[in-house]
């Protein structure tokens, strides 16, 4: 073999190892990339250790934010933990903070964007969401139990015009909703019309201005927990678009 085929063969190994090298980039976030991370009512950071597993393992600088989703309003989750929160994130100079919110987590992430200016927001995964309320409080919210367990947070997501689910304006940022359509509760899911995740209907899920929507078959306790729901996620967080939806 000649000596000018050998460098023609090893350009174009070059060639093919850095497009290789550039696509497995261009499918990892990067370092200078944060994701935050918000937990529903009634749960903690770990319920989302899953998700954040699989975010760190992509690249992203991730943090799962605790907070106490059953003692404070929707306005005071936002002020007094959300922003602190947001706040230090910038101190490390990242080039976009994304969010993935879970429940109550994407009503509070709202409320957020109502009184602050995100100049390096990223992209939001709205997991199980609330936007418009669930008729859920609207049936049990009146009962001293559910006011004991949820808080006065828990008050806030009915389905009237007066509730902050749906009276918050939609997120100033790209976003997508992942709903579920798989119910462990059959007593709350009576109180729903159509399909539902046992907490929230599929058709309140949705919000205007939403970039995707997909909806798969799990409960909305799980739904952040889901592997099909994790892989969605780190999709859209960087092509802004979820992938076609797999057989179940």
């Amino acid at each position: 073999m000649s000596t000018r085929s050998l460098l023609v063969i090893v350009r174009v190994g070059l060639m093919m190892s850095v497009t290789t090298a550039l696509a497995a980039a261009s499918d990892k976030g990067s370092a200078r990339e944060t994701v935050i991370l918000l937990h529903g009512l009634t749960r903690t950071a770990r319920s989302m250790h899953p998700m954040k597993k699989a975010l760190t393992e992509a690249g992203y600088r991730v943090y799962a934010l605790d907070y106490p989703s059953t003692t404070k309003t929707v306005e005071a989750l936002a002020a007094e933990h959300l922003a602190p929160l947001i706040a230090r994130c910038q101190l490390e100079a990242p080039e976009r903070i994304h969010f993935v919110a879970h429940s109550l987590g994407n009503i509070v992430l709202r409320e957020y964007f109502v009184s602050n200016a995100l100049p390096n927001a990223g992209r939001l995964v709205m997991l199980g969401p609330p936007n418009q309320g669930s008729e859920v409080v609207d049936k049990l919210g009146s009962f001293a139990a559910y006011d004991w367990i949820n808080g006065p947070a828990g008050q806030q997501m009915g389905t009237d015009t007066q509730s902050k689910s749906v009276t918050l304006p939609p997120p100033p940022l790209e976003y997508g909703v992942i709903a579920g359509t798989r119910s462990i509760n059959w007593i709350l899911s009576c109180l729903i019309p159509g399909p539902d995740d046992g907490k929230v209907a599929v058709s309140r899920a949705k919000i205007k201005g939403m970039r995707d929507f997909i909806a798969l078959p799990v409960s909305h306790p799980f739904i952040m927990r889901d592997p099909d729901a994790i892989r969605y996620t780190l999709h859209f967080l960087r092509h802004g678009r979820f992938q076609e939806k797999p057989d179940r």
